[in-house]
């Protein structure tokens, strides 16, 4: 009788683990969805068109004949297909890396003036505010990144290499977290980013608006913190290895629809 007891006890802790854990996760969307009619991004996305379409830098020209892929001056459409190879820069770009390229080409900026500045500030924090616009203008279409040029091929196969390299003070890789379904962090879902997690799940979702820190952050920047997260030394800002990544995730995330800017914790 008292091990039916306990069993019994046993049983029902589990029960209300999983109801506590499921009710914990669902606050969590529930959360999201309350603020996402009032979600910060909007402010950066207004800056960050401003900022396009403003003449600034050494040579006084706006961005408005940056091509991003879809022909000079087209942005919509453009988020989805990035990364891709560029002929011009004979070169893998991200979009974060394309607009420093404008920015140097068309305004007259030196990409160090942008790289190494500090996340958020000067120039550094106006790249993510247009690379929030510019993927906002893209919202709700899905994801095809090209796969036709040698180099797009190439970067692929090295971005999961990058993301299943193991090393660090504590032997992590991308993997280790989003390398298979069903797990978490806190009270945060991992996503499986291996394959197609599902629409705006993962590198579909970003830029977006960190909630816990009241900052925006593209790919570049999270990538940056999950290199931090795994104790491995900071990635140099539009680096091959980002870039690589991103191309690997953006990949196998065809067919998603993007929600960025969307809203995280």
């Amino acid at each position: 009788m008292k091990r039916k007891l306990l069993l019994g006890l046993a049983g029902a802790a589990l029960c209300v683990g999983a109801l506590a854990q499921k009710s914990a996760a669902d606050g969590i969307a529930e959360y999201r969805k309350m603020l996402e009619d009032g979600n910060p991004a909007e402010l950066f996305e207004a800056k960050g068109e401003e900022l396009w379409k403003k003449k600034r830098g050494p040579k006084n020209a706006s961005l408005e004949a940056c091509d991003l892929g879809k022909g000079k001056g087209v942005v919509k459409g453009a988020f989805v297909e990035l990364p891709r190879y560029f002929a011009d820069t004979d070169s893998m770009q991200d979009l974060e890396s394309r607009l420093v390229t404008c920015m140097e080409v068309l305004q007259g900026y030196k990409e160090t003036d942008i790289t190494e500045d500090r996340w958020g500030k000067n120039e550094l924090g106006d790249v993510e505010a247009m690379a929030t616009w510019i993927a906002g203008q893209s919202r709700g279409m899905r994801f095809n990144l090209p796969q036709n040029h040698a180099q797009e091929r190439e970067y692929y196969a090295l971005g999961k290499k990058a993301f299943f390299f193991r090393g660090g003070t504590h032997d992590f890789s991308c993997a280790s977290c989003h390398g298979e379904d069903g797990k978490r962090i806190r009270l945060q879902d991992l996503p499986d980013l291996t394959k197609n997690p599902g629409d705006g799940i993962g590198f579909a979702a970003w830029p977006a608006y960190r909630v816990g820190n009241g900052q925006m952050w593209g790919m570049q920047h999270r990538l940056n913190d999950c290199y931090r997260q795994q104790r491995f030394p900071y990635p140099g800002y539009i680096s091959d290895v980002t870039i690589a990544l991103a191309t690997y995730m953006g990949v196998n995330a065809k067919g998603a629809e993007s929600i960025a800017p969307a809203l995280k914790r």
